[in-house]
């Protein structure tokens, strides 16, 4: 019944074990175009089995050499383990079938060519996950118009202006958002444009990752989609399964950290840009600028091989990197941003909002005659597969550091060693203005400068 009420057509139930059911309800189903279909078939657990049939004795384990025998004589199946009868294989068998289609498909392509060939080269350029040849140009443009953004901006707003250029020449690339389409900063359209590449989910976190993972397995597309970073955890399932498949999935978390303030801490991140980062093959990106950002989406667009998660802040952040470094150092993951006259005594290590806290300390600590380097690593991922030379350039041996992230601080042991030190949270957050949690919570320019 619930499914009939959402407007699908519900097939069944059927016996699932019954082969001609089965095909009767698919042929069925295909009938049906204008709305989704279910098939509802009832099975029973280790049917055909007389002893353990309907049980849970045969959910992950063998039936047993004695039971086995028993079930092929109930299913009067005289054949040896694997063998496949002709019939079956025959009937089983989708080559020829397959081949005819794929020929006729090719058929009907080659005549479509001919009359648009233009339309075709698209669909041939898309479908084979290349760029459009203007996108050298495109790229050009956003980190151009990245560098020229002076103003503290937040993050998802940076992430927008992105988008606007990006979407103008790149047409493949197909928006949405899980209900948050306005506070994420991806309202770019009206639910009447009907051009527009865009998705409303609806509240439904998990359904947009799933979804995206079909559309970027089909090719042709590039899909991304937006949610709070908190509400990731209704989407992890999907989340992991894109970098499983090593899907060219984009996923846009706003609302980064305790910086979102009065939301408290039902919607504050505190454990989630750490366990995100532990996906293997997913690059999580928290940028602490506009031209971070622009770097970001480049990198998630030209990657083929694995998903993005795009960490982004709802406060305003100050500019640095588009005046300082060129965007091949962003795209080494982390990167001296700010660098002092003599040998560093300590090298702060910082990620999104907090690179500003850093750079301020670093100002303290050099009016007191202290040397310090800033280093912002936006991506983990990919500072981790750079080379032992640069890793030594950005963060060199037998020096103090410190890490500041306003987010859980085991991840960052790690790059800081025995001897560093990690400035983050392990609590959750309080339902206050977003300075007067980082003051509360102690992310402030005055224990940085303390902690060296």
């Amino acid at each position: 019944m619930r499914f009939k009420s959402y407007g699908w057509n519900v097939i069944g139930p059927i016996d699932g074990h019954d082969a001609s059911q089965i095909q009767d309800a698919i042929t069925l189903a295909k009938q049906q175009t204008s709305k989704p279909n279910l098939i509802i078939c009832k099975t029973m657990i280790g049917w055909g089995s007389p002893n353990m049939a309907g049980t849970h004795d045969v959910h992950g384990a063998p039936l047993g050499e004695k039971e086995a025998a028993a079930t092929r004589e109930q299913l009067h199946w005289p054949y040896a383990p694997f063998e496949i009868p002709a019939d079956i294989q025959s009937a089983w068998s989708a080559i020829e079938a397959g081949q005819s289609a794929q020929s006729e498909w090719d058929r009907q392509f080659s005549s479509y060519a001919s009359s648009f060939p233009e339309l075709a080269a698209e669909f041939t350029r898309v479908m084979h996950e290349e760029l459009p040849s203007n996108w050298a140009q495109t790229k050009s443009s956003l980190l151009d118009f990245a560098k020229s953004i002076s103003a503290p901006t937040a993050s998802r707003k940076s992430s927008q202006q992105a988008l606007d250029i990006l979407v103008a020449g790149i047409p493949e690339l197909l928006g949405g958002s899980a209900d948050t389409a306005g506070k994420t900063s991806k309202a770019w359209h009206t639910h009447q444009d009907e051009d527009i590449n865009y998705l409303s989910y609806g509240v439904r976190e998990f359904g947009m990752s799933a979804i995206m993972n079909g559309i970027a397995l089909h090719r042709g597309l590039i899909p991304y989609g937006g949610t709070f970073a908190v509400f990731s955890d209704y989407a992890r399932n999907g989340m992991r399964m894109s970098a499983l498949m090593k899907q060219r999935v984009i996923y846009v978390l706003t609302h980064d950290s305790i910086g979102l303030g009065e939301d408290g801490p039902t919607h504050q991140p505190i454990e989630h840009a750490s366990s995100l980062r532990l996906i293997p093959g997913l690059h999580l990106w928290r940028p602490c600028d506009g031209f971070e950002t622009a770097v970001a989406w480049i990198e998630s667009i030209e990657r083929k091989d694995g998903p993005a998660a795009l960490f982004l802040s709802r406060q305003n952040l100050p500019q640095y990197s588009g005046e300082r470094v060129q965007a091949h150092d962003i795209l080494r993951g982390g990167y001296i941003l700010s660098d002092c006259a003599a040998s560093p005594e300590a090298v702060f290590i910082a990620t999104g909002s907090e690179v500003s806290l850093a750079m301020q300390a670093q100002e303290k600590l050099h009016a007191l005659g202290r040397h310090v380097r800033v280093v912002s690593m936006p991506c983990t991922a990919l500072f981790d597969e750079q080379d032992a030379q640069w890793k030594e350039k950005v963060l060199p041996k037998g020096i103090k550091r410190i890490a500041i992230e306003a987010g859980h601080p085991d991840f960052w042991r790690k790059y800081v060693g025995l001897e560093g030190e990690v400035v983050g949270i392990n609590r959750f957050g309080e339902s206050a203005p977003a300075p007067a949690v980082y003051e509360l919570l102690g992310l402030t320019v005055d224990r940085l400068v303390a902690s060296v």
